[in-house]
């Protein structure tokens, strides 16, 4: 059924971009206007965690700070307000007399995050398909849908968005909010690594993956659809080691 999808174009393959990264890793960073000092460090907060998270800059990549500052046409001050925050979340690390650099991806950081993932959303399926709640269930296919489409298609932003989606359907129909609260925290947690899992070959794998506790759940058997649930996400810890094995520079232990 999706041997159609396996039939990729190398020029989409995402480790490829990583492997020739743009010559200038500030190319997406935009000028932001003029406003209160701290609108000007959120702007730049956001704009640099997104090229953070999307790998635009690479982990172990020091941060040029006059560069961000010409870049976005702001002063010192707001770069490093925001660097500061990001330092906070995690994102960046300062280091003594040699500056600010993206914080490598930690392997024992995505361990205990999709240890965290892996014991909620496993049960989360099991309620699903005592539910077998009919509106869920059609909001899956949906979702499913919209996924094959994309699949093959190399669209890796697009497919990351339904790919949440899919796993927030699950999620809202057991109604438990502090469970999908601590979910979604893992999960943003997660963002740099999924985004080096993203070529095309993965998102078709993750369709399948998805198919599968999709099937589960339609018949109503949660053993099954707890397994390919776990399954999923073992799958995502096999690769993120295969990635490391890869490109060792964008992680650390």
């Amino acid at each position: 059924m999706l041997a159609c999808c396996l039939k990729i174009k190398a020029s989409v393959n995402s480790s490829a971009e990583l492997e020739h990264p743009a010559t200038d890793p500030y190319a997406a960073l935009q000028k932001v206007k003029g406003g209160e000092r701290g609108s000007l460090t959120d702007a730049v907060e956001a704009a640099l965690r997104e090229a953070i998270v999307t790998l635009a800059l690479e982990p172990g990549m020091m941060i040029d700070k006059l560069a961000v500052c010409e870049r976005m046409g702001v002063s010192r001050f707001p770069v490093s307000s925001a660097l500061a925050k990001l330092a906070h979340a995690g994102l960046v690390e300062v280091l003594p007399q040699r500056g600010t650099r993206v914080k490598p991806i930690a392997l024992d950081d995505i361990r205990q995050h999709l240890f965290i993932r892996s014991a909620l959303e496993v049960e989360t399926v099991r309620g699903v398909a005592r539910l077998h709640d009919r509106a869920t269930l059609d909001a899956l296919a949906s979702n499913l849908d919209q996924q094959r489409s994309l699949a093959g298609s190399g669209e890796r932003i697009a497919f990351h968005a339904l790919d949440l989606a899919f796993h927030e359907i699950l999620l809202d129909a057991v109604k438990l909010p502090r469970v999908k609260e601590i979910v979604t925290v893992s999960r943003n947690a997660l963002d740099r690594a999924r985004q080096l899992l993203a070529s095309p070959e993965r998102l078709v794998h993750t369709l399948e993956e998805h198919e599968s506790i999709f099937k589960a759940l339609a018949a109503g058997d949660g053993d099954s659809a707890a397994k390919a649930m776990h399954d999923h996400l073992d799958q995502v810890v096999a690769e993120l080691h295969r990635s490391a094995k890869n490109r060792p520079d964008l992680f650390e232990p």
